[in-house]
């Protein structure tokens, strides 16, 4: 009996219950909010009840088999998730409107909320250890060139970006997972070489890491310029280039080696920016969307007009406008929270990010492994930098990049993926120990 209690993770489920009535009190609020009445049934807030039975039956799964993984993780993503869920609730009416293809969206994002939980369950239940992993680095990395290679030749245009790949009805964002596949093949590499990448020979002031080994920083260079020149999108390039400088300096500690690719990367990019005329209007209407305010300007504006009007508290949930930002479901999901929530509900949503990356953080500090060691470090770095991108646009510290909010934006293909991403580290946080 003792040892049955011993594997009941109690601080997770106790952080659950938080998540759990905020889905459900915010759905309720929203249909009130919508109906205009006090009346309600228990089948008007039925997807929050689905979504909260199966957070928790995650956690009762995890204390049934014995996980003995972190037991914050999961707290944090579900609170995410569920904002993203009553993001999507609350947007429905409205893209519905748009046509016959987004009538489902809300009912198609709970579905792919119950597969991102279905991925981390078949992480946690069949992949016994990660080691693996690292021995199929390069076969990884082809694959991921691959899928890149494949948007960009064939890939469709949305937006004016080239990001996607359509297979029937079903659109595909493989950027996705090659961000993933970008990690583990930098963590394995770096765990490889980077006793020989951290010694290199002077040149002057300047350390220089042994010739062949700059390969991959190369490839990484050209291959984040051909995204912004052939898929006409800085974000996905930024995001993969920050990725391989914040994994190079975790294994190196080296930080001349990150100011020089900051600087090669930079050059590059100012030169494609020049070249790409989408990516070159992004920046002229981030520098001044008054512009053209009935035009490239009004998304923009529209998000400003939100944060505006949200003030410290918010309208509230279900009074607000956020159904007037073009794209709000993607772009600007933190713009709309802004307005309903507030000052107060957008700086909780940063402290979440935040918390979510220092405890992906202490997992990576905590790993035995090297290789497990800097594959935590790159996960976390990748939901981090993804959430600072997109929320630096929504606010007009960067240009507006066509990448999600992690966990939150609708979307399968990127929530798969960061359920992906949450069940390797949850693993990470296990190894070692029986799961």
């Amino acid at each position: 009996m003792s040892q049955a209690l011993t594997r009941i993770r109690l601080l997770e489920l106790q952080l659950l219950v938080l998540p759990g009535l905020l889905t459900v009190v915010g759905l309720l609020t929203i249909f009130l909010a919508r109906s205009g009445t006090t009346t309600w049934h228990w089948s008007d807030i039925a997807i929050s009840v689905f979504y909260m039975g199966l957070v928790l039956a995650t956690s009762i799964w995890l204390s049934l088999i014995g996980f003995r993984g972190d037991q914050v993780l999961l707290p944090i993503v579900a609170t995410l998730t569920g904002l993203g869920l009553l993001l999507i609730q609350r947007l429905q009416p409205a893209l519905a409107a748009r046509g016959k293809g987004w009538a489902t969206i809300a009912q198609r994002q709970v579905i792919y909320i119950t597969a991102g939980f279905a991925v981390l369950w078949l992480i946690i239940a069949f992949v016994r250890r990660l080691d693996w992993l690292r021995r199929y680095k390069y076969t990884l990395a082809t694959i991921g060139i691959a899928l890149m290679l494949a948007t960009m030749l064939f890939g469709q245009e949305i937006g004016g970006a080239k990001l996607w790949l359509r297979f029937g009805t079903i659109t595909v964002q493989p950027s996705e997972l090659t961000k993933l596949l970008l990690v583990i093949f930098l963590a394995a590499y770096l765990d490889e070489y980077r006793d020989l990448i951290a010694s290199g020979y002077r040149w002057g002031p300047i350390t220089i890491p042994p010739l062949p080994y700059l390969l991959p920083m190369s490839i990484m260079w050209g291959l984040s310029i051909l995204m912004v020149i052939l898929q006409n999108d800085l974000g996905i390039a930024l995001l993969f280039f920050s990725i391989f400088l914040v994994m190079l300096y975790v294994a190196t500690g080296r930080l001349g080696y990150v100011l020089a690719g900051a600087v090669a990367f930079a050059i590059a990019a100012y030169v494609a920016l020049h070249l790409v005329g989408h990516a070159r209007v992004r920046v002229a209407v981030w520098l001044n969307p008054w512009s053209d305010p009935q035009g490239t300007g009004f998304q923009l504006i529209q998000a400003e007009y939100a944060f505006a009007h949200g003030h410290i508290f918010g309208t509230g949930l279900g009074f607000g406008m956020p159904q007037a930002i073009p794209v709000v479901e993607t772009d600007y999901s933190f713009a709309a929270f802004g307005e309903e929530l507030g000052l107060l509900g957008t700086v909780a949503i940063l402290a979440l990010y935040l918390l979510l990356v220092a405890r992906g953080a202490l997992i990576a500090f905590q790993a035995r492994d090297t290789f497990l060691r800097l594959l935590a470090a790159g996960l976390s770095a990748v939901l981090g930098l993804q959430a600072f991108i997109i929320l630096a646009g929504d606010v007009r510290l960067l240009p507006l990049t066509g990448i999600t909010l992690p966990f939150i934006s609708a979307g399968g293909s990127s929530l798969l993926t960061n359920f992906l991403i949450v069940g390797l580290l949850l693993k990470i946080s296990a190894h070692g120990e029986p799961a």
